[in-house]
């Protein structure tokens, strides 16, 4: 009991879950974390009262890691944002939040789901790639930099049907 106990509290297998309310102010400071413009608390307090949107965290123990945040519209979705913990980075975390979001998606009669990604963010493109994403086309200037710098967006989409 007590070594179940302490990897619970400690970290534990990851467990991709239904976010709540609750999760906001922590999701608010992953999304600062991961992002030039992060959202705020009630930024995903909004998104989480809304029935076309979904979005998940991902938790080690009692600690949140990650989250993905998808608004679906008719059978078609779009990944608004995918975000993980830098510590917990490059473990293959990020794939495993993905998959399960992508199955929770198609669960809910979602058939395609596009996303925006930095053109120049290759961790990234190459997470989404794996998960079967291809690219369908390109956003010149797209993303603004703290710096003013412009930098493309490469549109995605993969089909979940």
């Amino acid at each position: 009991m007590m070594a179940w106990l302490s990897a619970w509290w400690s970290g534990g297998k990851p467990a991709v879950e239904t976010a709540t309310a609750r999760d906001a102010p922590k999701l608010a400071q992953l999304h600062a974390a991961s992002f030039h413009r992060g959202w705020g608390e009630a930024e995903f307090e909004g998104m989480m009262r809304e029935r076309n949107t979904l979005v998940h965290r991902l938790r080690a123990g009692r600690k949140l890691i990650g989250f993905a945040v998808s608004r679906m519209g008719a059978d078609e979705a779009e990944i608004l944002s995918v975000g993980i913990d830098p510590a917990h980075r490059g473990r293959g975390l990020s794939r495993e939040l993905l998959l399960t979001h992508l199955g929770h998606l198609a669960g809910r009669g979602v058939r395609a789901v596009f996303l925006e990604v930095e053109e120049n963010n290759l961790p990234a493109r190459r997470l989404y790639e794996r998960a079967g994403f291809s690219v369908v086309g390109r956003r010149e200037r797209y993303y603004r930099q703290a710096g003013g710098e412009q930098l493309n967006a490469l549109l995605m989409r993969r089909d979940l049907s």
